[in-house]
């Protein structure tokens, strides 16, 4: 299999190489490139984040419930999980800043379309699938954007300019929460609608930057694809949809055992295939897999942390948005402080210092941010808050970068396709199992609240379910509606329902915090070794 990126000292392109073309006027310009694809990525960090914050008041106007609002969440972080692995590969192939660029224009227009969805009953079929769109977009465009930075940076600044990629845009998730609370404070719709000038500035940086465009002419493994997407889309359905199917559900154990049959399916055709979509071999690599496994469990915490944060500010803290994104900064602070601490270890000691020190502290942080829940107090959380997205930042660029350097016989796109996929399907399993988690938890805990306040119990279990379903994160002066015996003991008890759901967010932090122990038990695997020069040999 041919390289893509030149050796250092290797001759460059001829002009009959088809690699040549979109490269006039001398080599690439390695900063604006740089930045053009932190543009570029920054709209798939920011959207992981964003929404959480407007999910109340998108579930206002559009008359979701909170599980529907879930799959508004998931549904971006699904399907880019499910395609990651074609886009680099679809990168490979048919040249890395072409598949930028269209990820980039695929990306930005289901952003605007989001942004414009109409009301009514087709609201949330609209809302979802353009978010599923935007993922396939995300899928195109970051695996591609990451093989730019690699082709115009030499092997000796590779290093470097890896850890500025991965530093930058994983700390861009922190804009996420911010942006969204002002944006929020005009319209939801805005949330989406920003990625349009960002997406521009990316787009004209890519133009300006002489990026080379090489492509590598392979079949695509389309059987492949089909088997990864319907595998995790199958399995994310079933613990997803388990707080409304029930776990006693056929249909509930039926998705989640036939989506991880076609994953293993998937699995034993691609170590039979000549032109696998995902080289597996590359798990060979102790490092490898221990670099995946630990980001696995984090990113099980990570991203889903911004959409419970944020609900449980909004409704157990009576938050506004712009109030929840501040308490999302604490977790930021940390991070980013904790993030630039990461990166320089990794330089120094290799990454596995930094995974077990990043896994330990983030554990801790989220067991004892999730022992404050209850506090309703904001002043009380700040230090656990800012603790575990330490953890996170430390751990999140050292086992990326480390994982990225250790490809054996598989291009940049490849490997960052397996990479961005095990992070993006974990982050989509932990939505789906903390969601179901949350939900019948608050359920529980709603239900015994009302039966003590004397409402009967087939009642007072139909109430608990209606609020579990229809958490929008209003404060005290939008309280349920309706009247009759039931709405006014509701109403009158949103004070010990507040703290219900504070109660049952802290099994969804204990269970972050549990993801993460697992992780630092994985990263004592990891066998310390360091890969700073060498470049997979598939490029």
């Amino acid at each position: 299999m041919g390289r893509d990126i030149p050796e250092k000292g290797a001759p460059g392109p001829t002009p009959s190489d088809p690699g040549t073309a979109g490269r006039p006027g001398g080599p690439p310009n390695q900063g604006l490139a740089l930045a053009a694809m932190l543009f570029a990525v920054s709209m798939t960090f920011i959207d992981q984040t964003i929404v959480a914050i407007a999910a109340p008041d998108i579930i206002d106007e559009l008359g979701l419930t909170s599980s529907q609002m879930q799959w508004v969440v998931n549904a971006y972080l699904l399907t880019l999980a499910a395609f990651f692995a074609l886009g680099g590969r679809l990168s490979d192939i048919f040249g890395h800043r072409r598949v930028m660029l269209i990820g980039t224009l695929t990306f930005v227009i289901a952003s605007a379309l989001c942004g414009a969805v109409p009301d009514g009953d087709f609201a949330q079929a609209w809302l979802i699938g353009f978010r599923a769109v935007q993922g396939i977009g995300a899928a195109l465009m970051f695996p591609a954007a990451l093989a730019v930075v690699i082709a115009v940076f030499p092997v000796e600044r590779r290093g470097r300019a890896l850890a500025l990629f991965f530093g930058i845009s994983g700390a861009l998730t922190a804009i996420g929460p911010l942006l969204g609370g002002w944006l929020t404070a005009w319209t939801w719709r805005a949330i989406f609608w920003v990625n349009v000038p960002v997406a521009v500035i990316a787009v004209l940086l890519a133009l300006l930057a002489r990026i080379p465009e090489r492509s590598r002419r392979e079949p695509l493994d389309l059987p492949g694809a089909a088997l990864v997407a319907v595998g995790m889309g199958l399995t994310v359905l079933g613990l997803q949809q388990s707080s409304t199917w029930g776990w006693d559900s056929v249909a509930t154990w039926a998705c989640i055992a036939v989506g991880l049959v076609v994953l293993a399916v998937f699995c034993r055709f691609e170590l039979r295939t000549r032109f696998p979509l995902i080289k597996l071999r590359v798990f060979r690599d102790l490092a490898f897999s221990v670099d995946n496994a630990v980001l696995f469990f984090a990113m099980m915490a990570f991203v889903p942390v911004f959409f419970f944060a944020s609900v449980y500010a909004q409704v157990s803290l009576s938050a506004s948005p712009n109030q929840a994104a501040l308490y999302l900064l604490y977790f930021f602070i940390g991070f980013g402080l904790a993030s630039q601490w990461g990166g320089r270890i990794l330089d120094k000691r290799g990454a596995r210092p930094a995974m077990k020190l990043g896994t330990a502290l983030g554990a801790v942080g989220f067991a004892l941010w999730a022992g404050k829940l209850t506090t309703l107090s904001m002043h009380d959380q700040w230090l656990y808050a800012a603790m575990a997205g330490a953890g996170i930042g430390l751990l999140l660029a050292p086992a990326s970068t480390d994982a990225v350097n250790r490809a054996i016989d598989a291009s940049y796109g490849e490997v960052t396709g397996i990479t961005q996929t095990v992070r993006n399907f974990a982050a989509s399993i932990g939505l789906a199992v903390y969601g179901t988690l949350l939900t019948h938890t608050t359920i529980s805990k709603v239900d015994e609240t009302l039966r003590d306040k004397g409402v009967p119990e087939g009642a007072s279990r139909d109430a608990a379910e209606s609020i579990a379903q229809s958490v929008t994160g209003q404060g005290d002066s939008r309280g349920p509606s309706g009247s009759g015996p039931v709405a006014e003991t509701v109403r009158d008890s949103m004070s010990a329902i507040r703290m219900d759901f504070a109660e049952a967010n802290q099994w969804v932090f204990y269970g972050m915090a549990i993801a993460l122990g697992i992780a630092f038990l994985i990263s004592l695997r990891h066998p310390g070794t360091r890969v700073t020069q060498e470049e997979p040999s598939g490029q």
